[in-house]
């Protein structure tokens, strides 16, 4: 299950990242152009101008994006390999009901409403973002393959509805098995981190915000591009 959790993770936020390639490039080239422009000033440095080819400024964008999706694997891939079940005791019908695990959805959630950190609202609301973005990945190569496999054998009606019908299987399944676990995780973890170093509202506010704003944009991307849910019943 950890495994499975660290790959639905990783699957959606390289997702995410393929569509920021040409938002990067965008940015290197905006760069770029500024720096041409002032060391084309100066005839000393007049020969920097042509530094960064198209071949190198694509190459940077590339490898910014492969940077900043491997950092946000360890952001929040990462802890989703400390994943763990558990199991509730059974109490005997003449005691009391006991208290719910502090680890629960119910208890997180209280913690989240009452003592609230970025953390606790960033980090598992874009694991829920790149989470649903993996599933869609994984649902389209799903379709993909039982179409492509069945249209010359049973034809492209029987085929497209067949593989609509096994990628929105695989979709509810993969956000039901593993997406609510993967944000459960995730809630686990920057809870325990709030409880331990984000005392006060200075403090509440800060730990954990870089990485925090590094899988935020991802997150985005993830809900905006790289999340085509409607696809699958169109």
């Amino acid at each position: 299950m950890p495994l499975g959790l660290l790959a639905l993770i990783a699957v959606g936020i390289h997702a995410a990242a393929d569509t920021l390639d040409d938002r990067l490039l965008a940015v290197v080239d905006f760069v770029d152009a500024a720096f041409d422009r002032l060391v084309g000033r100066f005839d000393l440095t007049a020969p920097l101008v042509d530094l960064l080819s198209l071949e190198r400024r694509t190459f940077l964008a590339r490898a910014l994006a492969l940077s900043w999706e491997l950092a946000a694997d360890v952001v929040l891939a990462l802890p989703a390999l400390g994943y763990r079940e558990e199991s509730a005791p059974q109490a005997p019908s003449w005691r009391l009901p006991q208290t719910p695990s502090r680890h629960s959805w119910r208890a997180l959630l209280v913690r989240c409403l009452r003592r609230p950190t970025s953390m606790r609202w960033i980090r598992p609301l874009a694991t829920a973002l790149v989470a649903v973005a993996g599933a869609c990945t994984v649902a389209r190569l799903v379709q993909g393959t039982v179409y492509l496999s069945w249209r010359e054998l049973f034809g492209e009606g029987v085929a497209d509805g067949v593989a609509r019908g096994l990628a929105l299987a695989a979709l509810v399944g993969l956000l039901w098995r593993l997406g609510a676990r993967a944000v459960l995780r995730n809630l686990q973890h920057a809870d325990e981190a709030s409880e331990l170093h984000a005392r006060g509202f200075a403090r509440a506010l800060a730990y954990g915000l870089p990485g925090s704003a590094l899988v935020a944009p991802l997150a985005l991307a993830a809900a905006l591009d790289a999340s085509p849910l409607l696809s699958f019943l169109r």
